[in-house]
């Protein structure tokens, strides 16, 4: 197969920082690193705020052209693919009016700055039959998809207990950056760092039905939350806890999650990505975890990298991510499990938005997750 064989798809770009960066360099190793594609990428233009900068980034990412108005993404004809990548409260009505344009959209977690505003993105988006996916990018770690994969075909036996926390140090500083204001963020280390972690448990454990935390605010004048402690209840019958903060100093991209079965045990740091900690009941007890190194030919996503022993980085879950949805909008597939869609996005808002209710009244938390649309209203949707 020749580059001229391939299909195309134009990429539209909202947001040009870290994740901008972080995703631009990801469709770019898309198109010949996982060759064929199943879509090839096409840059074809990038929105941002300030001028000046999104310039700068459509310039050296690759882009064709660069707006700063979002509105122009959403009209460009070229562009099939809208990557979201804007602070939180630019999620909804540029992701919404791709969608009813006819694009496929990728947005960035978490959805939305609450579980309604997540909730009212996932139905409009659903109404309009394009695939949609939220940006959970840890799902497309290889020991991640590794432990899922161990998971399913039952080497754990019946899941007992959930351990994940996600600890970062850069919150703590006088800075005024938008993730610490509410109106733009939503919250803090909660739809930040502590979504991460649910969505982290809800595909590897399963549903969430009911928590019990609390989350606490430690920077004076801070309008969002640094530092959230839940238990969680899953429907399966096991139990976990999970832990977010920005201000755990030393600890500098530190997500850590435990898995405890009646057959075995895994254990996986994100500082030591290419890891995964195995501990089987019926063969270790006597040594302990054993360190898997995840880059064997018979490993989630290898086909595609290096040979065994030469590790990848964070920016590769990037491409592996972006590379399932262009499949999923190739070959007309779900999304869905692997992925996170939409309403993952909005499941994984309602969980939090438990926990801060818990905070607030000081008792457990039931999760209720509402309906998806039916189809009458998605069909209004359209109208």
């Amino acid at each position: 197969m020749t580059a001229n064989d391939l299909r195309e798809i134009g990429v539209g770009m909202l947001g040009y920082a870290f994740m901008g960066k972080a995703h631009s360099n990801a469709f770019r190793k898309i198109a010949y690193m996982m060759w064929p594609p199943p879509l090839r990428p096409r840059l074809v233009a990038i929105a941002g705020r300030n001028e000046e900068a999104v310039a700068e980034a459509a310039r050296r990412y690759g882009f064709d052209r660069w707006t700063t108005q979002w509105q122009e993404l959403v009209a460009d004809p070229e562009i099939g693919l809208v990557d979201n990548l804007g602070p939180n409260d630019l999620h909804a009505a540029p992701t919404i009016a791709a969608a009813r344009a006819g694009k496929h959209v990728v947005c960035e977690k978490p959805l939305g700055r609450d579980a309604d505003e997540s909730y009212e993105i996932w139905r409009r988006v659903a109404a309009t039959g394009v695939k949609h996916m939220c940006a959970f990018n840890y799902r497309f770690v290889p020991a991640v998809r590794l432990a899922r994969e161990m998971i399913d075909a039952g080497e754990l036996g019946e899941l007992r207990h959930f351990r994940g926390r996600y600890l970062q140090d850069w919150g703590d500083t006088t800075e005024r950056v938008w993730r610490f204001d509410r109106g733009a963020a939503g919250s803090g280390a909660l739809g930040d760092l502590a979504a991460h972690v649910v969505d982290l448990a809800r595909y590897l454990v399963g549903e969430i039905e009911a928590v019990g935390g609390f989350v606490r605010t430690f920077i004076p004048g801070r309008e969002v939350d640094d530092a959230v402690e839940a238990t969680v209840e899953f429907q399966n019958g096991a139990v976990g806890t999970i832990e977010a903060t920005r201000l755990a100093l030393g600890r500098r991209n530190a997500f850590q999650w435990e898995i405890n079965g009646s057959n075995g045990s895994l254990f996986f740091d994100m500082e030591r990505l290419n890891e995964l900690q195995v501990f089987r009941a019926d063969g270790d007890r006597a040594r302990g975890f054993k360190s898997v190194l995840v880059t064997e030919p018979d490993h989630p996503f290898s086909e595609y990298w290096w040979p065994p022993g030469h590790i990848l980085g964070w920016g590769d879950t990037f491409v592996h991510e972006l590379h399932h949805i262009l499949a999923a909008i190739a070959g007309d597939t779900d999304v869905a499990p692997h992925g996170a869609t939409f309403e993952d996005g909005y499941r994984a808002a309602e969980v939090c938005d438990a926990v801060v209710r818990s905070s607030e009244n000081g008792k457990r938390e039931a999760v209720a997750y509402r309906m998806g649309p039916d189809t009458d209203e998605m069909r209004a949707e359209l109208t």
